[in-house]
């Protein structure tokens, strides 16, 4: 129950800032936040560990063009604890002089750094700050529990998650499982070309068809939402006879 409380309000106080955040194993999470400045970080981690004094959080900003690059770069700052300034021990590659979004706070409250590691992924690219998701779910997913039992579907969603982690990561793109039949993948500069052909692969691979729609926005959040809604036409389009793999807002 702890585990999902500090999930939940991880998700909640990154939400507040138009941020995304992706649970990825035991106490580690992953956020998406473009935009943010290191105060913000700042700001939210002080938050977080008002609220669970009993443990010490540590958050690692990363930066890069795609997710993974992002990734890399957070865990190669974590791995060499390079604090983003003398003031906090929240870790990241030093700021960008020229990228007023990552200018540091030298008068920002000090924080310890511990084994509870929370993972804020920057992204970069398009004009400067774009973040790309995918929402992918399995289509006409309810006629499968028809045949199997709810145990064999949830291995079959874990070995399409296992699919899709595996391609899309040989694309430098990041996916996660965010239950049900839904995963969601952050996915910047990827071509959706490239999307249906990884989604095609992925689909035979399992026996299942799936369906992905693709977002961007200036946010996580924003392009998560316009993931979800392009989703949505890949239905009303179903149903109007129009049969699409994938669709981008």
């Amino acid at each position: 129950m702890l585990q999902s409380k500090i999930y939940y309000d991880v998700q909640r106080l990154f939400s507040e800032k138009e941020c995304l955040v992706y649970s990825n194993r035991f106490d580690e999470y992953i956020a998406i936040t473009n935009g943010l400045s290191v105060s913000d970080h700042i700001a939210i981690h002080n938050q977080l560990t008002v609220l669970y004094t009993e443990f010490k959080l540590s958050m690692t900003i990363g930066r890069g063009e795609t997710s993974f690059e992002a990734n890399i770069s957070a865990h190669k700052s974590r791995q060499s604890k390079e604090a983003l300034n003398s003031a906090t021990s929240i870790f990241g590659p030093p700021p960008n002089n020229s990228s007023p979004e990552f200018s540091t706070n030298n008068s920002s409250p000090e924080f310890s750094t511990s084994k509870s590691y929370h993972n804020a992924s920057d992204l970069t690219g398009l004009n400067g700050d774009f973040a790309q998701i995918m929402h992918i779910d399995v289509n006409d997913s309810r006629k499968i529990g028809f045949s199997l039992t709810p145990y064999e579907v949830t291995s079959l969603m874990a070995k399409v998650y296992s699919l899709l982690s595996e391609e899309f990561l040989k694309k430098k793109c990041m996916a996660f499982y965010i239950g049900g039949d839904n995963f969601m993948v952050i996915s910047n500069d990827l071509s959706e070309e490239d999307a249906k052909k990884i989604i095609s692969r992925v689909g035979s691979a399992a026996g299942v068809k799936l369906n992905c729609g693709i977002g961007v926005g200036n946010s996580g959040r924003k392009a998560a939402d316009n993931a979800t809604k392009a989703l949505d036409t890949i239905r009303d389009l179903r149903e109007k006879g129009r049969l699409e793999s994938v669709y981008k807002i």
